[in-house]
């Protein structure tokens, strides 16, 4: 064989078959904005026998593209797994609905029965949620076990509705003698925040068969880290749970460490920059005493965990035989701390599982543990967003309320100023204490607006 002939078919496969029944365009950087742009695209489609999985990740598809491919999966009944992950960049955000719609429809129309679902980093917002809706009711769904909505912006809004969906989907599926069986959920970075995480949390609760759960950075405060945590009790089959950089504080600490207890087959625990606090880690340390007996990762880093605390987790693995990493770096444990801290797991020969301890932030202030105790009062408090500026507009006649929004180890304080028409202005700023540096990702990237 030639070696030109080699050079295509090698090409042809690289760009085709990946696995048995796989058909990807993954990272071609196409820009697809009709259907004369993706005729070739729709004919590998429909010439591809027994298509079991479709990737399109790395590409752009506007919405008469969209309906040229969905035309081509119409006969497509075998489909199991859409990997369409970063799909519309540089699309008009009003685009990316019907385009979606498009395509679920397509699906639904096949018949076909999907198993993984990955529609991350499309950053479609509610709507794109919106336009999903209909596919995760139906019966393309009712085998659905991977659903990957990491960085899309769903915000609440978008929560409730994809709650919503699943919710309809087990129900529906139950009817049928097939209950949903989802397996792993993947929703980071996408402000839920409370309502939403506790709209997810109601059908987590009922579809019971979760395996993995990553709801990373979503602003969750403690009362949808205890939806969350109520929900997953109901899940025992739950392996991983990562809910890194939100915020429980001793609330939600506690409540998790409930939920814990009665997870017998949790293998990673990742709650890094979530704020757990002392307290919080001795309600871990108690429920790695009672119950996760094959943990093999603990991620309690960034939390405003001093050296008594920290010391009780480390002594509370010391029985976990299958245990590969704890991390406790960016605490409050102090030089003296970290150094016990090592001795401790030293002694136990797990000193090689322990993570670097060189973020830490050394020993709090007594200011400092004042701040904490005031800042768990105010958690009975309804929880309000964090703004920087607040203008009164058109409400002329209205005072301007003290602000009351505490975040994490700062304070707030307020620049007043009058209008000329007679408007009140209120300016805040954050003064911030020294404390545990949080990390945090890059902004959600958006699609391009509408001019």
């Amino acid at each position: 064989m030639a070696s030109e002939e080699v050079a295509q078919l090698a090409e042809s496969l690289a760009k085709t078959q990946v696995e048995e029944g796989e058909l990807s365009f993954k990272g071609r950087g196409m820009k697809l904005d009709n259907a004369q742009a993706a005729e070739e695209l729709v004919k590998e489609i429909e010439q591809f026998p027994g298509l079991q999985a479709l990737r399109l990740e790395g590409n752009t598809v506007g919405v008469e593209a969209a309906q040229a491919i969905a035309k081509a999966l119409e006969k497509k009944s075998e489909l199991q797994r859409c990997y369409w992950s970063d799909m519309f960049t540089g699309r008009l955000r009003s685009e990316i609905p019907p385009a979606l719609t498009s395509l679920g429809s397509a699906l639904m129309l096949a018949g076909a029965r999907l198993t993984e679902l990955d529609l991350s980093d499309n950053a479609f917002g509610p709507d794109g949620v919106r336009g999903i809706d209909s596919l995760l009711r139906s019966a393309a769904c009712f085998s659905l076990r991977d659903l990957r909505l990491n960085n899309c912006g769903m915000g609440i809004g978008g929560g409730k509705i994809l709650a919503a969906a699943l919710t309809e989907c087990h129900r529906l599926s139950s009817a049928q003698g097939t209950p949903l069986r989802l397996k792993v959920f993947i929703a980071g970075r996408n402000r839920l925040e409370n309502d939403g995480a506790t709209a997810l949390a109601h059908a987590f609760k009922l579809i019971g068969s979760l395996e993995e759960v990553h709801m990373p950075q979503n602003g969750i405060n403690h009362p949808g880290v205890t939806a969350l945590a109520i929900a997953l009790q109901h899940n025992p089959q739950l392996r991983v749970l990562n809910l890194n950089d939100n915020t429980f504080t001793k609330r939600g600490a506690i409540a998790m460490a409930t939920a814990l207890k009665e997870l017998r087959s949790v293998q990673v625990i990742n709650f890094g920059d979530c704020l757990v606090r002392s307290e919080g880690a001795l309600a871990i340390a108690e429920a790695l005493r009672e119950g996760l007996p094959i943990l093999k990762e603990l991620n309690l880093s960034f939390g405003e965990i001093t050296e008594e605390a920290a010391l009780e987790v480390a002594q509370a693995v010391e029985h976990k035989d299958q245990l590969e990493k704890l991390d406790l770096n960016g605490n409050c444990i102090g030089e003296d701390g970290c150094k016990a801290l090592k001795e401790v797991m030293d002694s136990m020969k797990m000193g090689d599982l322990l993570g670097s301890l060189s973020d830490d932030e050394g020993e709090p202030e007594d200011d400092e543990d004042e701040e904490e105790g005031e800042d768990e009062e105010e958690e009975d408090e309804e929880p309000q967003p964090k703004k920087s500026k607040m203008v009164a507009g058109n409400m002329q006649h209205r005072k301007a309320a003290e602000v009351k929004v505490e975040p994490r180890r700062g304070r707030v304080t307020e620049l007043r100023a009058q209008t000329a028409e007679g408007s009140v202005v209120v300016e805040s700023a954050v003064k911030r204490t020294p404390g545990p540096q949080r990390r945090s990702l890059p902004p959600v990237q958006s699609s391009e607006e509408e001019e």
